[in-house]
């Protein structure tokens, strides 16, 4: 059907909400909007859709959250009584109209007579990923956009082992989506009936206290945190976010008792009104604890992102400044210091793992190797670092350490799957204490590191393609790129090229089978200097991520050529 005909059907279709029909009326003015939004159904990547909330079938809202958990529950029924009975999390963020969705789709589900469990107030996406394994639940679904600006919203599934959906399974919840014959008559049960019968179950403080219990698990050195926590002033924000339900008793709990929440971004506000985009990569959303930090002398503020799974870090410089951390160098300081205090402990052993993505920091993988553990490199998305823990319990080779990616996700405990920014913030304020113990900043020590292995620096910008053309786009300049097997890049020599779709490494020429990890869409190359780049397009938004990392002998050298290498890759792909 032609997206000016869809379009149409919207326009006529009965008892859309207010905020729709007016939505409708005024973008609907816009003929490339209409084709934008109506022209193709929104895309579902293993980690879910996420979308303008806007109407749309291209966009997020209630229509498109109701056909995809409709494609849930057909899954879960295809499964049969177990599964069903077995049920679902539901769990929301602080964005507009997240309840709404999330009850929406706990009603879906109980139309199909499975059985729900619905937060009773917004929780952190790792909540959510801890409870679907806590709960022995068949799945999870979180009503969030994580990081994005305010117009946005989104849907995350979530698998049995409280893992973001695996690719098999999220096919096929799309594919039964799909078969959907009416977005607007999608059936639906009462909230009364659901919990007459006992189908529909609200959680809230009982997770809480379980999962609260785990975090008190996280850190690893209770007489240094003792010792030397009141020694840090900690400024925190929730950045307006789920973050704010659970922070002050995961810090007290653990030790840090100096904690100052920012105010203004300690309000759940879906307008996330201190900051464009809550992001804490960007420093503008650090400016209102920056100030609250000067005010009480802090050196070390942390911002949780608004589903809590990202945590990004802001720290004092030599002149008074604030820095704000790249989540490969938090990364770097995190392993560093924990493999130091096992040495310490003499509990260090060459059967401890760190896990990593193919596109993060080759710094941490270099300080494991000086210590002697193991190290390997998956996919991006969180849900490849849970598979790899499950591999290694299951086989009972390894021990899981840490589990990180570039994009400020953390993971220490697995009693969650995916990236935790309260098990982060927990293991910084350690990382924190542990150079307070030395009279050392925590940028001292991340210097120190340097001094040590070499600097390394690492840049990823996320390239924009919007419109219902830009996928389009996006597919035709990976294949143009994989066709040309780019030789030079700002006149330093391509001396290897990974290709994780086709699934094969070139170097000089000779191409040579790359196995270990599943297909993927994403380029790796590694030039003559020691510098490496990746491009993927991201499964969720319509942008290319692109990736830079350099070696270099000081952070000012690294951080130009990194910007250099960034500038040429954007030109590469205009």
């Amino acid at each position: 059907m032609k997206a000016e005909e869809t379009f149409q059907e919207w326009q006529q279709a009965h008892n859309l909400p207010d905020y729709l029909q007016d939505q409708l009326q005024e973008l609907g003015k816009n003929p490339k909007w209409i084709n934008d939004a109506f022209g193709q159904d929104i895309n579902f990547g293993t980690a879910g859709m996420r979308g303008r909330l806007e109407p749309g079938i291209n966009r997020i809202n209630i229509y498109t959250i109701g056909r995809v958990t409709e494609g849930l529950a057909r899954l879960i029924n295809e499964k049969g009584a177990k599964a069903q009975k077995d049920g679902v999390v539901i769990a929301y963020d602080s964005r507009y109209h997240s309840r709404d969705f999330a009850e929406h789709a706990a009603r879906i589900l109980g139309a199909h007579n499975i059985h729900v469990y619905l937060f009773d107030d917004l929780r952190p996406t790792p909540e959510l990923s801890f409870a679907v394994r806590y709960l022995h639940a068949s799945a999870g679904i979180n009503i969030t956009a994580s990081h994005n600006a305010k117009e946005y919203n989104g849907y995350k599934v979530y698998g049995p082992d409280g893992a973001q959906m695996g690719p098999e399974d999220a096919s096929r919840v799309f594919a039964y989506a799909q078969k959907v014959n009416n977005i607007f008559t999608v059936k639906t049960s009462s909230v009364a009936r659901m919990r007459s019968q006992g189908v529909l179950q609200l959680i809230g403080e009982d997770i809480d206290e379980v999962y609260l219990a785990q975090l008190k698990t996280v850190n690893v050195n209770s007489e240094l945190i003792q010792k030397n926590a009141h020694k840090l002033t900690i400024i925190y924000s929730p950045l307006h976010g789920t973050g704010k339900m659970l922070y002050d008793r995961a810090f007290r709990q653990n030790g840090f008792t100096n904690v100052i929440p920012v105010p203004s971004q300690a309000i759940i506000d879906p307008e996330f009104p201190t900051t464009i985009k809550p992001n804490p990569e960007y420093r503008d959303v650090f400016d209102p604890g920056i100030k609250l930090a000067n005010e009480k002398n802090a050196d070390l503020i942390i911002a949780t992102d608004p589903d809590a799974d990202r945590m990004g870090a802001c720290v004092r410089t030599k002149n008074g400044d604030f820095q704000v951390l790249t989540g490969n160098q938090i990364a770097t300081l995190m392993i560093y210091y924990l493999l130091v205090n096992l040495k310490d402990k003499g509990q260090l052993s060459a059967d401890y793992e760190l896990i990593t993505s193919i596109v993060s920091s080759s710094m941490p993988l270099k300080i494991a190797k000086d210590f002697g553990i193991r190290t390997k490199s998956v996919l991006t998305g969180f849900k490849f670092i849970g598979e790899e823990i499950d591999r290694m319990s299951k086989m009972h080779d390894g021990k899981f350490l840490m589990g990180f990616e570039e994009s400020y996700g953390y993971l220490f405990k697995p009693f969650a799957r995916d990236k935790d920014a309260m098990q982060g913030a927990l293991m910084f304020a350690e990382v924190a204490s542990y150079y307070a113990a030395r009279n050392m900043t925590v940028l001292d020590g991340l210097n120190e590191i340097w001094q040590k292995y070499g600097t390394s620096y690492e840049i990823t910008k996320a390239i924009e393609m919007p419109g219902i053309g830009g996928q389009k786009k996006m597919a035709e300049l990976m294949a143009k790129l994989r066709s040309e097997n780019l030789q030079e890049l700002n006149g330093v020599k391509v001396n290897k090229i990974q290709d994780f779709l086709k699934q094969q490494e070139i170097v000089g020429g000779t191409v040579k089978p790359l196995t270990g990890l599943p297909k993927s869409n994403v380029l790796k190359y590694f030039l003559a200097d020691e510098t490496w780049l990746a491009l993927r397009p991201s499964g969720t938004e319509p942008v290319i991520k692109a990736y830079v990392g350099v070696n270099k002998p000081n952070i000012e050298l690294a951080h130009q050529a990194a910007e250099n290498y960034q500038n040429a890759l954007a030109e590469l792909l205009k």
